[in-house]
């Protein structure tokens, strides 16, 4: 894929698309496609195209400048969830029940699709697969994965909203809409999880009182997530 241009023909749109991104993901991704009624991936491309150039050196991972750069600021970030809950899926915690299952299980799935889907539009201006860090979390005890989970899922909604004054493409701001309400449901629910029934759900510490969620920029998103990335990863151009 050498670019990413405006399209004149939508029914062509969708399948250009789809053919990039694995089908079963895509069905999964609750209509993902067709939020990008404007943006078609010009060139063809298939699942066995070979990993894309990574544009830094060594560990470090460059994100690149304006649009390209906040879209692969979000495909790192969903690196990070999809191969989480992942590992969280492999290995279930201790007392993991049924329901608590089938809620990670959907999430991860979900990570997985944006993950995929930001691959396959990002194309050879894609970073490479950043190597996580999960060192940290001890993957057998409930308190401390879903306590991860939500650092994840709140950092990943507040890094959304602080991107999104930097995105000048009206259909990247778009879809970026449209993934920050599913980031937002994942932490809304993951928060239900620690502290069933109560407010916590929407709670004082990341909604202010006029009813606003958190805005963060990218270079503070970064630095607060660096500690779960082996990479070191560079967004000084975010969105220039």
């Amino acid at each position: 894929m050498n670019r990413i241009m405006k399209s004149k023909n939508s029914g062509k749109e969708e399948g250009e698309i789809t053919s990039v991104v694995n089908r079963r993901l895509f069905l999964r991704s609750a209509g993902l496609a067709t939020s990008l009624g404007t943006i078609v991936l010009s060139a063809a491309c298939s699942d066995d195209d070979p990993d894309p150039m990574i544009p830094g050196t060594g560990d470090t991972v460059d994100l690149g400048m304006g649009d390209i750069g906040v879209l692969n600021y979000a495909y790192a970030l969903e690196q990070l969830e999809a191969a989480f809950y992942t590992q969280v899926i492999a290995t279930p915690y201790t007392g993991m029940t049924d329901a608590e299952k089938t809620i990670l299980t959907d999430i991860r799935d979900h990570e997985v699709v944006h993950r995929d889907f930001f691959k396959a539009a990002l194309g050879d201006k894609a970073i490479k697969g950043l190597t996580p860090n999960f060192a940290a979390i001890d993957f057998t005890k409930r308190d401390a994965v879903l306590g991860a989970a939500k650092l994840f899922e709140d950092t990943g909604v507040a890094a959304y909203n602080g991107a999104g004054k930097l995105i000048k493409d009206g259909g990247y701001l778009l879809l970026a809409g449209k993934i920050v309400s599913v980031e937002a449901r994942h932490a809304a629910v993951i928060r239900d999880l620690i502290n069933p029934k109560s407010a916590d759900f929407a709670g004082d510490d990341i909604i202010n009182g006029d009813g606003f969620d958190k805005a963060t920029a990218p270079a503070d998103i970064l630095a607060a997530v660096k500690g779960y990335v082996k990479d070191t990863i560079t967004g000084a151009n975010v969105g220039k």
